[in-house]
């Protein structure tokens, strides 16, 4: 007996070594598996939405196909958790919030890459050796047809501030936004705005002056702006919204025409991870399908990449890779950001 007691113990142990309890959320988890007799895990923690990702590995399982894929969806605060502090061993690390990818980078967390394919980026579209893009999503209105009626749709910020400020009752309770609190995204593109234009701040009081309601992430948003639950939601992921073919009939997406924020999704491999050359196989797969004109990927599930979209189009901002979208994550201006924002949308 007391044998058998000795070894339910070590075993308990060994699991608890083997499976330590995780200090971050996973959102959503799926495993993309290989019918390899001894296949390669490859673990990618990723703020994409893994319905809309999941071609990009599938079609990366096609060139490697003894490689199993253990994609775990989290928000980007929780990915910085996980990297920053937990140090968890992750192969792959994708995260929309640019300014956040840049510090685990700047904090040492990365490892360097380079191939022939990180070739084809742009000096704009990495930083050095350590974060590519292999996205460009702007910053949208997503508003509800049927909650707009026969208003005129909002081209402006200015637009919508006339609108909400014209029709509150309408409105009031029914407008949504980042929480920039938790929302690592929410936080980027709130600076962004903050930074090119006060209109932010007036439309920051207009809708808290309204009740608004506050979310994690733009799929959520999209939700409600379907559902009819709210009639406008403000700095909504623009290809998260495109991709929802179910709602097309019920919302409309905006690019403001005043300005648009353009963000860049970027991966890169973190420190920890234990599959490095597998890993670093997977970012070339990336940049190729998004960068590489002669090899056109139909996997590709974001809008096309436009090499000068700024030039192209002169509402355009794209927000710019490297260590200037570190000013923001000093604690001290990130407080009084977060104040100020606060002040704005938190009204009484």
């Amino acid at each position: 007996m007391r044998l058998n007691i000795l070894s339910i113990a070590l075993t308990l142990a060994g699991l608890s070594a083997a499976a330590p309890s995780l200090g971050f959320e996973i959102e959503r988890q799926k495993n993309f598996t290989s019918n390899a007799a001894e296949p390669k895990k490859l673990r990618i923690i990723s703020t994409a939405d893994i319905d809309l990702f999941a071609p990009l590995i599938t079609g990366f399982q096609v060139k490697y196909p003894a490689v199993t894929v253990d994609y775990h969806e989290v928000s980007s605060t929780e990915l910085m958790r996980a990297l920053q502090d937990e140090k968890a061993p992750y192969d792959i690390a994708i995260s929309s919030a640019m300014d956040l990818q840049t510090k685990l980078a700047n904090d040492g967390l990365a490892l360097a890459h380079s191939s022939v394919a990180t070739t084809l980026l742009p000096d704009w579209g990495k930083w050095h050796d350590y974060i590519f893009a292999f996205t460009q999503e702007p910053a949208t209105i997503v508003i509800s047809t049927k909650a707009f009626g026969d208003l005129p749709l909002p081209k402006t910020r200015q637009d919508l501030i006339s609108i909400l400020r014209e029709h509150p009752d309408r409105f009031r309770g029914r407008v949504g936004t980042y929480d920039v609190r938790s929302s690592g995204l929410g936080y980027l593109f709130a600076t962004q705005d903050a930074r090119a234009s006060e209109t932010f701040w007036r439309l920051a009081e207009v809708m808290g002056n309204l009740n608004i309601q506050l979310y994690c992430c733009s799929g959520a948003m999209i939700d409600d702006v379907s559902s009819g639950k709210i009639a406008v939601a403000y700095n909504v992921l623009g290809s998260y919204a495109m991709a929802r073919r179910d709602a097309q009939d019920t919302i409309r997406i905006i690019a403001p025409q005043d300005f648009t924020t353009v963000m860049m999704r970027t991966v890169l491999i973190p420190t920890t991870s234990q599959q490095p050359a597998i890993a670093s196989k997977f970012v070339d797969h990336l940049i190729q399908a998004a960068w590489d004109e002669n090899s056109p990927t139909a996997d590709y599930p974001f809008p096309a990449i436009n090499r000068d979209p700024a030039a192209s189009d002169t509402s355009l901002r794209p927000i710019r890779m490297g260590p200037g979208l570190l000013v923001y994550l000093d604690k001290l201006k990130k407080r009084r950001f977060i104040n100020e924002w606060e002040n704005a949308i938190l009204q009484p």
